[in-house]
């Protein structure tokens, strides 16, 4: 049994099943999320003999990582080794920091960072792998190992070094995080609970391809961002791209979401990863338009990152003049539109190149 990723309801009916009293679940709690503690032998305010009993029947569930990538950029990838009993075998996830110092983003979030930094992002991956067959993806192309757990999905923000320089969290690395949302939306809330890390939902922004049940549902039971990967707003030529716009159609997505308030705090995006001849004219920002317009909505230009040397037959990324305009059509369209910077490309760490490869040893 993983503590990490128990709620505090959760907490008190196993401390009822064990004959604890019941503050002893606030106090896990606090060492959990509080002060981050590895073992069940940190947790000093709990008698010896519930120790003895928690270290029978659980375990923390962290576990640092097995490598870390710098980038000439100062970003981090971070590798993770995730054992998937059901499969039998051992997979591996990644996480990517990325530190930026950009005064615009200086806001309270940001009063605990060194001088140095403005922000600090951490990239997360939800699953080993991914179903969704994004033809444009590295992690796609190495199939489905696994769903990952909330202790999974938590450890990686728990067991980096920069754990307290956190200042956002984005569900945008390996996996479809509708796809196992029971494990995203425990670990959310953790992140947000009073319990937990108290953040608000505010800082966390987690995407999808627009899996319409989990949508919904994740709409419905979060406060969080949503950020949708769009990538083409003409349906046929989505689909060429992105298998799932045949069981999911990007209308039927967007038809959802202007059911829902984004008018307040929380925020809507699209993500778009330009390709070379293929949706980076004025008709395809034109078709953007169109499907957005009057969504109260953030669109996110990204520049293709080829995953392998084969990549290059079938895309190429954007030039910037076209990205530029592309960007500009938009933004005078009425649709808010900015060109999103490369980060960690020359690890591997960029959008669309997590792939979980263990080094070779």
């Amino acid at each position: 049994m993983e503590l990490l990723g128990m709620s505090l309801e959760q907490l008190q009916a196993l401390c009822a099943g064990e004959g604890f009293p019941r503050f002893t679940a606030k106090q896990i709690c606090d060492w959990l999320y509080k002060k981050h503690v590895d073992t069940i032998d940190a947790m000093t305010n709990l008698s010896l003999a519930q120790r003895a009993r928690l270290n029978k029947i659980a375990h923390i569930g962290r576990h640092a990582p097995v490598d870390c990538q710098v980038s000439k950029d100062g970003t981090k990838k971070y590798l993770f080794r995730i054992e998937n009993e059901k499969l039998g075998k051992e997979n591996y996830v990644e996480a990517v920091y990325i530190p930026e110092t950009n005064a615009s983003h200086l806001s309270p979030l940001t009063s605990h960072l060194p001088s140095s930094l403005s922000r600090a992002t951490l990239c997360i991956s939800c699953q080993a792998g991914c179903k969704m067959n994004c033809r444009f993806c590295e992690t796609g192309k190495h199939g489905f190992h696994g769903h990952l757990s909330a202790a999974d999905i938590l450890n990686q923000i728990f067991s980096i070094p920069e754990t307290d320089t956190l200042t956002n969290i984005v569900y945008m690395g390996m996996g479809e995080p509708m796809d196992n949302l029971d494990a995203v939306l425990r670990s959310t809330e953790v992140l947000t609970a009073p319990w937990g890390l108290g953040w608000s939902p505010h800082r966390i922004t987690v995407s999808t391809v627009g899996i319409l049940p989990g949508l919904k549902r994740f709409l419905d039971e979060s406060q969080c961002h949503v950020a949708v990967s769009l990538h083409n707003a003409v349906a046929a030529e989505r689909l060429a791209v992105m298998p799932m716009q045949k069981v999911y159609p990007i209308a039927d997505v967007v038809a959802l979401l202007r059911r829902y308030d984004w008018s307040g705090q929380r925020r809507l995006s699209f993500e778009y990863t330009m390709f070379r001849g293929l949706n980076d004219d004025l008709g395809h920002a034109a078709e953007l338009v169109r499907l957005v317009r009057g969504l109260n909505c953030r669109v996110n230009l990204i520049r293709y990152h080829s995953g392998t040397a084969s990549d290059g037959a079938q895309f190429t990324t954007a030039t910037p003049q076209a990205m530029n305009q592309f960007r500009d059509y938009l933004n005078d369209h009425g649709i808010t539109c900015t060109i999103r910077a490369s980060r960690g490309e020359d690890i591997m760490a960029a959008c669309g190149l997590l792939a979980g490869h263990a080094k070779a040893q």
